[in-house]
């Protein structure tokens, strides 16, 4: 296994494209929130400098959003409930934990959940594919039908 999937400095697990188009066949995204210039999938984004935790998500349509892996996820699932409650769509990837309060404060029964199965092999920022995850993951979905 890639002794970089277990680190805890290796924080953004960038989406798979194809898995990515899929997504977007069927929410046309227009902006892509936690992301890098580098591995951004859609035409507008947020970069670690621009923030998308601190700025509006609100862009007309749809957005993906695959935050950073580590302590400060809650924030990032917390800001999707938010800009949800203005009317945004929000899709996230994020590992499926289920045991966390931001899944039970922000996710469960608030939100469209779809677990992924078997495991994401998500790429490095130049789209090379990486060993398969050692997490399940899930996609959190705010379409204000919930």
């Amino acid at each position: 296994m890639n002794s970089a999937l277990l680190s805890s400095k290796k924080m953004n697990w960038c989406t798979p494209q194809k898995f990515y188009d899929e997504l977007d066949k069927e929410f046309s995204f227009v902006a892509d929130v936690a992301a890098t210039e580098k591995n951004k999938k859609a035409p507008i984004c947020y970069t670690p400098e621009t923030n998308g935790l601190i700025n509006t998500w609100n862009f007309g349509g749809s957005v993906f959003c695959n935050p950073p892996y580590g302590k400060e996820i809650g924030k990032w699932v917390k800001k999707a409930y938010e800009e949800a409650q203005k009317g945004v769509t929000v899709v996230m990837l994020i590992p499926a934990r289920t045991d966390t309060s931001y899944f039970h404060d922000y996710i469960y029964n608030k939100a469209e959940i779809r677990f992924i199965r078997g495991r994401l092999k998500f790429t490095d920022e130049s789209g090379v594919e990486q060993n398969a995850a050692p997490f399940p993951s899930m996609l959190v979905i705010y379409n204000n039908k919930k």
